[in-house]
């Protein structure tokens, strides 16, 4: 799907910028105009073809926003996901040896035996809590 999306958005700005730009900015053909968006999109930028008018200078702002936002809320989700691991929603912190990775219905600490306070617990961001 996020494939797709990118796909059809380099399409479509590569034909809008071949009609604004024009041939006698560089922008030759419509498949050059979407090797440009490519480029654009992607935040690669090899300044090989560039465009000339406002109109296009705009165009290509618009899309190096939204190349910068492809790639950071992607990034995001997998962040956020890779953060909920599970076993770790409610994870209790051993006093005595600092370790954190305790079944939530544990007793004693994994490593070192200690009885674990139950009332503490650990969040995903690593914050310490009083339940």
């Amino acid at each position: 799907m996020f494939l797709s999306v990118i796909l059809t958005l380099v399409v479509i700005f590569g034909t809008i910028m071949y009609l604004v730009e024009g041939e006698e900015n560089g922008f030759t053909s419509i498949p050059v105009s979407i090797y440009w968006a490519v480029v654009t999109l992607t935040t690669v930028g090899y300044g090989d073809i560039s465009p000339a008018t406002g109109l296009g200078q705009f165009l290509a702002s618009i899309i190096m926003i939204m190349g910068y936002a492809i790639i950071a809320v992607p990034t995001g989700i997998v962040t956020s996901e890779l953060l909920k691991l599970p076993g770790r929603t409610n994870t209790q912190v051993c006093s005595n040896c600092m370790f954190d990775n305790h079944d939530d219905d544990a007793d004693f600490c994994k490593k070192c035996g200690n009885k674990l306070d139950i009332t503490q617990n650990i969040d995903n961001a690593g914050v310490k809590q009083k339940l």
